[in-house]
């Protein structure tokens, strides 16, 4: 196993005086300005639709400023350096949005900056029962004042288009003037991180940050200001794509001090500034009430309309009404969704603060998808890839479906496009974009973007396991069955037949999910994959036209569909070519994988990683290097098609040469040693994968969270530790593989409308419905248990499984099939 895979104990992981280990709430009680960029990540604010990154409320101390509406963007002309035919042509970025979280402080006109404060006291907190966070300090200004000042910033999970903030200041020893200065700030001008220069693509570039660009993006439309109320309006319309913006800020200022206040507009900046002859002990409260909202291209004075509603709503309601909406919400929301580890305060509040990271992503993000990023920050250009239906999905389906729903719509919504991109390639189906926005393929680099065709199949799964978990027929015969029919066509064109061996149907020049191996033949996750895709899609189809033949009959016209073009989907996933190497006792990842040499990872120094940013692509291509599990996530996604000895023998090949330099490998990598029996090492890829952004294990913190890995973190629990599998057709399995320091694991999951508790211990496993009216039957280590309301069951665990010490070893000095000897060096050396 490579150097990088080593994870400390759990509390080697954070600065535990700096951030106490709280089961609900994330604590920072020592500002420390060297790593702004990961905190501001860390107690950023979302809902899926809208989000703000932790930026101090100041607005000057900033590693990145960031305020993300999710698919409000950019594009751009992709420039090439050799043109080919197909090549994706428009690029599209997130564009930093005009950011409300500002409010200045100056007493004695001396500014609040936390960088060089002389703060007595500091905590600040994400409570992830309100969703509120949460700042408290006390504040020694030059002159000697003590200035206690406390602030709330809210983006509300039940209006989508809204956030609240709230700050009070209180002077303790005696009077002062004080100035507030709220303000909505379009950065432009090279305030802004995106507004500086095209991003450079030669030495030291990384390729997962956002493009830059070179000019101005968002282009003024409005600016209004309302003295009596305080009230700022500002809009903008993207310069390229024609997308339009509108921020709204209303304010309430409290306090029995005199105080006076003026409003200034500017095509970039609108600002509200109170002037306080504060007296001691007599607080100031201001609230700032913000609306958002975009479109493809409503104008902006629309928008700003839109605004006012949400706003006059709000004031209608009260904050105090918003406040209390947003904890019911999470109140079901964790009810649902909790993850319960008694004895491990340090697990425990990282595993909430992980799963409340998907929801900030993924609440409210309806109509658009979710990016890789949610909306924390700018990494990988606000994109949506395949991450979302792997690891992002099976978290909602199995906890909050309709999110779900919503996440599959947003990928028919793309349906028409998609057909579209697989004609560019010539192919017949519809071939989803590697990344997007729009819909359009993004991805410059085809060999590890639209090469990955896998994507189709991804997609497919998690349709797939939508409809075994919910039984959404509705969903299937409306929407899905396009979803279903098109991938199928994409894989059953893409591939060809050879008739050696009685037959065989291979896939090539494609690219798996590890991306330091491109433009492959027959990669097995992408054969397991598309052969679970055809075999499915031809199940769906037959079922339609079983249960709901008028619904079929229109398919069959609607899509030009023919019971012979079905039966040849089911043809070749029969005839799927799937490698296996029979002397080393594995299947390649690819039909020359073992025939590369090997790329010694222990002896890689940790300064060259990740690989992709020291090493060019053509030297990592002729190793046997993984950037992130390939053949290992298939044995996971499609479990049922290999043998535990197979599984084994997989993950003892790859995993010594698999890098971990991408945040989606640790997850899987866990769940399949839980499998196998490398039950200390699942747990060490756990708590990588669990600390990934909150130890910045990556150090990329700070464009954003990683929320693919935060939703795998609850497929370890679940999957890994807890046994969970979905075999589809309602077969339900528990195979647990509890840590060993671990008393319990508890997780629920919705089925059928019909929420379970799982509760494992070391010696057994309690079922119990919580809510819902359903049935439910579980297959526990070969037993067959029921459970129904008001019925619960205990089931003894007998035997662990195989239980395997150590690691895998790095298999230098095998010989392949063919006599020939695998060797392990580092390039370079």
């Amino acid at each position: 196993m490579g150097p990088s895979h080593e994870a400390p104990p759990v509390h080697d992981f954070l600065d535990r005086s700096r951030f106490p280990a709280d089961p609900w709430r994330l604590v920072e009680r020592r500002h420390e300005p060297g790593d702004l960029g990961v905190t501001e990540t860390l107690f950023a604010v979302g809902n899926g639709y809208l989000g703000l990154r932790g930026n101090v409320e100041e607005g000057r101390d900033a590693h990145t400023h960031g305020t993300f509406v999710n698919g409000f963007h950019e594009t751009w002309p992709i420039q090439h350096a050799e043109e080919a035919f197909g090549f994706a042509r428009v690029g599209q970025t997130i564009v930093n949005a005009p950011d409300a979280k500002i409010i200045r402080i100056y007493v004695d006109d001396e500014p609040l900056l936390l960088t060089v404060a002389d703060l007595m006291e500091y905590e600040r907190s994400l409570d992830l029962r309100d969703g509120i966070l949460r700042r408290h300090l006390l504040w020694r200004t030059p002159s000697g004042k003590r200035v206690r000042i406390d602030s709330t910033r809210m983006v509300s999970l039940t209006q989508k288009h809204l956030a609240v903030m709230t700050l009070e200041v209180t002077l303790l020893d005696e009077a002062a003037p004080v100035a507030i200065s709220s303000q909505v700030l379009n950065r432009q001008d090279g305030e802004d991180e995106y507004h500086v220069r095209a991003k450079a693509m030669g030495e030291g570039a990384d390729p997962r940050k956002a493009e830059k660009f070179a000019r101005r993006v968002l282009v003024p439309q409005e600016n209004e200001g309302e003295s009596e109320t305080g009230r700022l309006s500002l809009g903008f319309r993207c310069a390229e794509s024609g997308m339009t913006l509108a921020v709204m800020a209303d304010h309430d200022l409290q306090t029995d001090n005199e105080y006076s206040s003026r409003v200034i507009t500017g095509k970039d900046l609108a600002k509200t500034t109170y002037r306080v002859v504060a007296q001691p002990g007599v607080p100031i409260t201001l609230t700032k009430t913000v609306a958002y909202h975009s479109s493809r291209g409503v104008p902006s004075r629309e928008l700003l309309d839109r605004c006012r509603r949400t706003l006059e709503r709000v004031r209608e309601q009260g904050v105090a009404q918003q406040w209390a909406d947003q904890r019911a919400w999470l109140d079901d929301f964790w009810a649902r969704a909790d993850v319960e580890i008694p004895g491990q305060p340090e697990v425990q509040q990282a595993v909430r603060w992980n799963l409340f990271s998907v929801v900030q992503a993924s609440a409210r993000a309806e109509g658009q998808g979710i990016p890789a990023k949610g909306v924390s920050g700018s990494g990988y250009g606000g994109h949506y890839f395949w991450d979302t239906e792997v690891y992002v999905m099976p978290f909602l389906t199995y906890t909050t479906p309709r999110a779900a729903r919503n996440a599959l719509r947003f990928r028919y919504s793309l349906l028409d496009a998609a057909r579209r991109r697989a004609d560019q390639l010539a192919q017949k189906g519809a071939l989803f974009p590697w990344r997007t926005i729009n819909g359009e393929e993004a991805s410059a680099y085809y060999a590890a973007g639209t090469a990955q065709y896998h994507i189709d199949a991804d997609i497919a799964y998690a349709l797939s396991q939508y409809l075994g978990a919910t039984g959404d027929m509705e969903f299937l015969h409306r929407q899905g069955i396009d979803i279903f029919v098109e991938t199928a066509r994409l894989w059953a064109d893409l591939g060809f037949w050879r008739s050696e061996g009685g037959g065989t149907f291979h896939i090539h020049s494609v690219t798996g999910p590890d991306e330091y191996t491109t433009v492959v033949n027959d990669n097995l996750y992408t054969n397991v994959m598309a052969r679970f895709n055809l075999r499915r899609a031809a199940e769906a189809v037959h079922t339609l036209r079983d249960v709901n033949p008028a619904e079929y009959a229109d398919v069959v016209r609607r899509l030009e569909l023919t019971e012979h073009e079905v039966s040849e989907w089911s043809r070749a996933a029969a005839g799927m070519s799937i490698p296996f190497d029979e002397h080393l006792g594995i299947h390649p990842q690819d039909s020359h994988f073992l025939e590369r040499e090997m790329w010694d990872l222990d002896h890689t120094p940790l300064d060259k990683r990740p690989l992709l940013l020291h090493y060019h692509p053509l030297v990592i291509y002729r190793f046997q290097v993984l950037k992130q599990a390939d053949v290992v996530l298939a044995l996971y996604l499609q479990g049922g098609e290999f043998t535990a000895k197979q599984k084994r023998a997989d993950f003892e090949y790859y995993d010594p040469i698999t890098t971990g330099d991408s945040t989606l490998s640790a997850v899987v990598q866990s769940i399949i040693a839980a499998d196998v029996g490398y039950h200390d090492l699942a747990y060490r890829y756990f708590l990588s994968a669990l600390f990934v952004d909150l130890a910045d294990r990556h150090g990329n913190t700070s464009d954003g969270v990683h929320v693919a890995s935060t939703g795998g973190v609850w497929s370890v629990l679940t999957a890994g530790f807890g046994g969970f599998r979905d075999h589809g057709g309602g077969q339900w399995c528990l195979d647990p593989r509890l840590p060993d320091a671990w008393e319990s694991l508890t997780f629920r999951v919705t089925l059928r409308g019909t929420r379970v508790r799982v509760t494992v211990r070391q010696e057994e496993v309690e079922l119990a419905v919580e809510d819902g009216e359903g049935r439910l039957a579980f297959d526990v280590r070969g037993t067959e248990v029921v459970v129904a309301p008001g019925e619960p069951a205990m089931v003894p665990l007998e035997g662990q499984g195989p239980r395997l010490e150590g690691e895998p070893g790095l298999p230098s000095g095998t010989r392949r099939s063919d006599g020939t000897v695998i060797s392990a060096i580092v390039p370079g050396t």
